[in-house]
């Protein structure tokens, strides 16, 4: 970023954290639904569910971690809805600020936004048995995963946010992102799924950046699926801005 950039965004991100503070039901909303899903298969499904050993609450976090981001971009797309359907990006685009600075606050927001939700469901894990041996290089590696595959799908929720006829339909997107972790070793190992629903689970993006958590905080040897990872986290991050910024420029224009 440019310092003009850099200064224009750091005003916007303030206004966009201010608005978050005056609705903080949404906020704790897209973190109770990870956490009703993590209780629901820990004491409901735990104890039928073959994952190897250790504590099922420990396999299933890295696939609820997930889920709370899934979740939480929803809301970016509800507010940049909301931000285009009260002119705000016209009144903007009226004042001598940076163009893509209006989208970076938002990204910035939801990111933070989304690192919240982590910590607390972390929080609630540990509450429920989770426990983790992995050093602060590892917890550092998971952070940074987790950032960015949180800023992959945050500029991907940027699209809909922009193109979207109804709020609904800005917000409905994220459904499938929330499913995605069901069809990936999340829940069960992926050896356990029938012929193509395993292939389709052991290929999709969720399953190496599920497996590359586990192995970090189970103290695990990392294979390839880190590298996997990286390279899908990067490629969607990639595709989506280009395609938000082609959208929020013919928006803009």
């Amino acid at each position: 970023m440019s310092k003009h950039l850099f200064f224009d965004t750091a005003v916007l991100l303030g206004r966009s954290l201010r608005h978050i503070t005056r609705s903080l039901d949404t906020v704790i909303t897209t973190m109770l639904m990870p956490i009703a899903f993590m209780l629901l298969f820990v004491y409901v499904f735990g104890g039928a569910i073959q994952h190897g050993s250790g504590t099922y609450v420990s396999y299933l976090l890295p696939g609820i971690l997930i889920i709370t981001v899934a979740s939480g971009i929803s809301y970016t797309a509800f507010r940049l809805f909301t931000d285009r359907q009260n002119g705000i990006f016209e009144r903007l685009q009226s004042m001598p600020i940076a163009r893509s600075a209006v989208l970076w606050a938002h990204v910035l927001t939801s990111l933070l936004a989304n690192l919240l939700s982590l910590a607390v469901v972390v929080l609630v894990a540990l509450l429920l048995g989770f426990r983790s041996g992995a050093g602060p290089l590892a917890w550092l590696a998971v952070a940074g995963i987790l950032v960015l595959f949180t800023l992959a799908l945050t500029w991907l929720a940027v699209i809909p946010g922009l193109t979207a006829k109804s709020v609904d339909g800005a917000s409905a997107f994220a459904y499938p992102l929330i499913l995605l972790p069901f069809l990936s070793s999340a829940f069960v190992p992926t050896a356990n799924m029938p012929g193509p629903v395993r292939v389709f689970a052991e290929y999709q993006p969720v399953t190496s950046i599920v497996n590359t958590i586990r192995d970090l905080l189970g103290q695990q040897p990392m294979g390839a699926s880190m590298w996997i990872a990286l390279l899908w986290c990067a490629a969607i991050l990639a595709v989506a801005y280009v395609l938000a910024m082609a959208a929020y420029r013919r928006k803009t224009g």
